[in-house]
């Protein structure tokens, strides 16, 4: 019977990296939504009275977000602030892949119980690589957060927008709003990743590789979840990081708390879902063309070690059958 090879390990950094390549591939794609719900997330319902606080155009839906925006700012227009959109989630899934891969590493290692880590385990050991992501890179999701709700005539470049965070009330302390609601929010991809992980073992038993669609077929479902049960939170977040609407007079919300008592008081508690349809989509597209991306960029990261494992092998032999070569006429002397 033929011995099995080992698998390749490609490390905590091959897969943070596929990971970052998979999540602004994903992203870039899909954009138009993100800039989309993120609009959806922080309008505020129109009444009469708040119609005279406003001049911000009001949108029913995803469709008519896009073909407003268009209309009015072109095709570009969809495209406001994807540069630092797309640093955020590269730095950010990069951190966070990177961390899962150490602690999930470490879990596996030190733990005496045999097989895979349990559902829980997986939620906690994402829940921890999530917190560590979320503390270095929010910044650059608040930086984002508040180009996408600039108005076209007010819209700044990455450094401008941070530099009007930094004059803000909360000077540098600014770039981290939203850090709280964020910390609470690693919940989202310790679901979708742990979901993931369980969902392989149960749908794709015993596969190291798994196909394009298989893995496509996998984000989708886990963030799919995932979105669902924490949508309340994603929208008090946006809250938090976009400028406070203008029936507030530019009083910034101090805590996700106080913008979900806003949302439910101002519009009632279904508004706690608003803008939930280009999230869910923009997330199961996202998802499912990052976890297949990902394995790939992974796939590739093994067919290059071994390559070079080769190239290092045929040289070690081709070393080796030089110096016999050499050894041999001396040794028949």
């Amino acid at each position: 019977m033929a011995v099995q090879s080992k698998p390749t390990p490609i490390g905590p950094w091959g897969r943070a990296t596929a990971g970052a390549a998979g999540a602004v591939f994903a992203n870039a794609l899909v954009y138009p939504l993100d800039l989309v719900k993120t609009k959806l997330q922080v309008q505020v319902k129109q009444t009469d009275s708040n119609k005279a606080h406003s001049d911000e155009p009001h949108y029913m839906s995803t469709w008519d977000a896009i073909s407003r925006i268009s209309a009015a700012e072109g095709l570009m227009g969809l495209y406001g602030g994807m540069s630092g959109a797309l640093i955020g989630v590269a730095s950010t899934n990069f951190a966070y892949f990177y961390w899962y891969s150490v602690v999930r590493v470490l879990y596996i290692k030190y733990n005496k119980a045999a097989g895979q880590p349990s559902t829980v385990v997986e939620l906690s050991l994402g829940a921890f690589a999530g917190a560590l992501a979320q503390l270095f890179t929010i910044p650059v999701a608040v930086i984002t957060t508040r180009q996408q709700t600039q108005k076209k005539e007010d819209r700044k470049g990455l450094f401008e927008t941070a530099r009007e965070v930094i004059e803000g009330e909360d000077g540098i302390t600014g770039l981290w709003r939203g850090l709280k609601a964020s910390l609470v929010l690693v919940v989202n991809p310790a679901i979708t990743y742990g979901a993931y992980e369980r969902l392989k073992t149960v749908l794709f038993p015993g596969k190291t590789s798994l196909k394009p669609w298989e893995a496509f077929l996998l984000g989708a479902m886990s963030k799919s979840l995932a979105t669902i049960v924490t949508q309340p939170l994603i929208v008090a977040k946006v809250g938090l990081q976009s400028r406070p609407p203008a029936v507030r007079q530019g009083k910034p919300f101090k805590s996700f708390i106080e913008v979900m008592q806003f949302i439910v008081e101002n519009e009632g508690a279904l508004s706690l879902f608003k803008g939930m349809g280009p999230q869910i989509l923009k997330g199961l597209l996202v998802q499912g063309i990052l976890m297949m991306t990902k394995e790939r960029v992974e796939l590739l990261f093994v067919l290059f070690i071994r390559y070079l494992r080769t190239m290092r092998s045929q040289q070690l032999t081709r070393t080796a059958a030089a110096a016999v070569k050499l050894a041999l006429p001396m040794t028949l002397k």
